[in-house]
């Protein structure tokens, strides 16, 4: 018997040290050094203060920001901790709606997001990011015609003229990979970064 468990607890203590020590670390090594930004979440620093990451989207609720795609991210009810309520970008929750095109709810909630749209004098198409959820709750871009889209309310809350949003806004754009993969994306946290450099708000 001990011929058998032996060589088993050799080769467990063998993979253990190799798999899940000296592999991890290796990579972790590699990365630091080839990737050190991206390895450590991609954050965003202000002033020395690390106030998000260019991979996670926030809620800006005010006029003077352009906002992200809406969330569907729920957390705890904090009055019954069995049941769930609505928590836009909860990091914590990342996750979609899992709502199929046939559910009433997501076409309710769809068409309440295009009439408040309506009512900020919003004409013409209106892109698909901008009354819809992500995947994942929480993503940090949105596309250059839903950016184009709230250049008026920026400029206007801000008091700047329209012509120089748009220019930060076409600053702001990232291209596809090698020019043929993805879609050109707008990173909602940077474009508000470089807004607030702008006023100095």
């Amino acid at each position: 018997m001990l011929t058998h468990i032996r060589p088993a607890l050799v080769m467990m203590t063998l993979f253990t040290l190799l798999l899940g020590l000296a592999y991890p670390l290796a990579i972790t090594g590699v990365a630091q050094l080839a990737l050190p930004g991206q390895a450590n979440g991609s954050l965003i620093t202000s002033n020395g203060k690390v106030i998000g990451s260019s991979l996670i989207g926030q809620n800006f609720a005010s006029d003077h920001y352009f906002q992200g795609r809406p969330s569907a991210t729920t957390g705890t009810d904090p009055n019954d901790a069995s049941k769930s309520v609505a928590q836009p970008y909860n990091a914590d929750n990342s996750g979609g709606s899992n709502l199929g095109p046939t559910s009433k709810s997501l076409a309710d909630r769809v068409a309440a997001s295009v009439q408040d749209l309506r009512k900020q004098g919003v004409t013409g198409d209106i892109p698909a990011d901008a009354v819809t959820t992500s995947g994942s709750g929480l993503d940090p871009d949105i596309s250059p015609a839903d950016a184009a889209l709230q250049i008026a309310r920026v400029a206007k809350a801000r008091n700047l003229p329209e012509a120089d949003v748009k220019a930060l806004v076409d600053a702001q754009t990232s291209g596809r990979l090698f020019g043929m993969i993805g879609e050109p994306r707008v990173n909602v946290l940077a474009l508000n970064l470089a807004l607030d450099a702008v006023k100095g708000k």
